[in-house]
């Protein structure tokens, strides 16, 4: 009973059979065949290597929403180099939400020499050819935010030469925590005098003459501080033509969240437009001078994350490379031999000629010959 069951069951299963086995007998073989056989395999192989470089590779997806965030902090991230001492220049961050002036003592004073050594200016030029290429491709990023990662370092190399020259510039470098309102971080000739109604600077003891806003950023950023990332205004240098010149940035600030699989942070996106201007009171080009950083925040939030190909979609794409060769070349190798049986079947037949053959009775026939002359006996 059990036999019979289950030779029941194997009966039933032989006709559910998809994949119905044709005997090798009855399969005939061509070099035709195998030519197209041979293309297909290697085709195969080839998307397949591809299929699975894009199998691992990653891509970033942009998300866009309103930022709810009013309460917290911003962090400012400066290293600016200015070509005057210390003790002629200050710096300040000015909130245009309150009249008064958000202290600056996070900030370090160090005179130094404006001039860089030679492996800083290879730095140097390697973070502005950097650049370059960021504004021309736009796409190389999503490039720098897959490889950033907290071991790795922009910052600019420490000078290797024992030079013996004295200071001539002064570094400011640190961090500031300010409102997330729209301010201006400046940098003018003499420190900050804070008072109720704003504030000013005392630049009454520098001369004109010291007046040399030349100055070098080497590095700007808002939010979390995470190396590797290059924003939009590091490395860049700018050289003063006159003592009362100004130096103005408009940055504008959009929050981002970044989620790879080498690291997650809140950071800070920004696009920056610049101008520069000669202060001349007498042809109408009011202002102070010095180097003015006005920045403002966007209300809308950009989370930037890091995705992969799913193992499941990776195995329908590489079965769909597989079955759509296979079907696609046993189409045009069929097609292919019936447009190659049908001409030859053509030549075939227009290679006999009708003749005419002699009857005893003195009629003729029209009809093919039977044999060859050659057959003929």
């Amino acid at each position: 009973m059990r036999r019979l069951n289950r030779k029941k069951t194997l009966n039933l299963m032989k006709e559910l059979d998809a994949f119905p086995k044709v005997p090798e007998s009855y399969v005939e073989t061509s070099a035709s065949g195998g030519t197209v056989s041979l293309i297909a395999f290697t085709t195969i192989a080839f998307l397949t290597v591809m299929e699975f470089m894009v199998y691992r590779d990653t891509w970033m997806k942009y998300e866009y929403e309103v930022d709810k965030d009013f309460t917290s902090k911003l962090r400012i991230n400066i290293d600016i180099t200015v070509a005057m001492r210390c003790q002629y220049v200050g710096a300040d961050v000015l909130d245009l939400a309150e009249t008064m002036v958000a202290s600056a003592d996070g900030l370090i004073y160090e005179p130094v020499i404006f001039e860089l050594s030679p492996q800083q200016k290879e730095w140097q030029r390697m973070l502005q050819l950097i650049q370059s290429r960021l504004q021309e491709e736009h796409s190389l990023q999503d490039v720098i935010f897959k490889s950033a990662f907290k071991s790795a370092s922009t910052a600019l190399p420490p000078r290797e030469d024992n030079s013996l020259q004295s200071p001539d510039a002064c570094r400011i470098h640190g961090h500031l925590y300010v409102n997330k309102v729209a301010g201006n971080f400046h940098i003018t000739v003499g420190k900050a005098i804070p008072h109720p109604r704003g504030h000013a600077h005392l630049a009454a003891l520098v001369s004109h003459e010291s007046y040399n806003f030349s100055h070098r950023i080497d590095h700007l950023s808002f939010g979390e501080l995470i190396p590797g990332i290059i924003n939009p205004l590091d490395g860049t240098e700018k050289i003063a033509s006159d003592h009362n010149q100004m130096f103005q940035y408009f940055i504008t600030v959009v929050p981002t969240k970044l989620h790879t699989y080498k690291i997650s942070a809140e950071t800070h996106q920004f696009s920056v437009t610049e101008r520069e201007r000669v202060i001349n009171h007498a042809a109408g080009s009011h202002g102070v001078s010095g180097i003015f950083m006005k920045y403002d925040i966007s209300s809308l939030m950009v989370t930037v994350t890091e995705e992969h190909m799913p193992f499941w979609q990776f195995l329908v794409r590489l079965c769909g490379i597989i079955g759509g060769i296979f079907s696609t070349t046993g189409i045009l190798h069929g097609f292919g031999r019936f447009v190659a049986e049908v001409i030859f079947c053509r030549f075939r037949l227009g290679s006999y000629k009708s003749t005419s053959v002699p009857l005893p009775d003195g009629h003729t026939s029209n009809h093919l010959p039977l044999s060859t002359d050659n057959n003929t006996h």
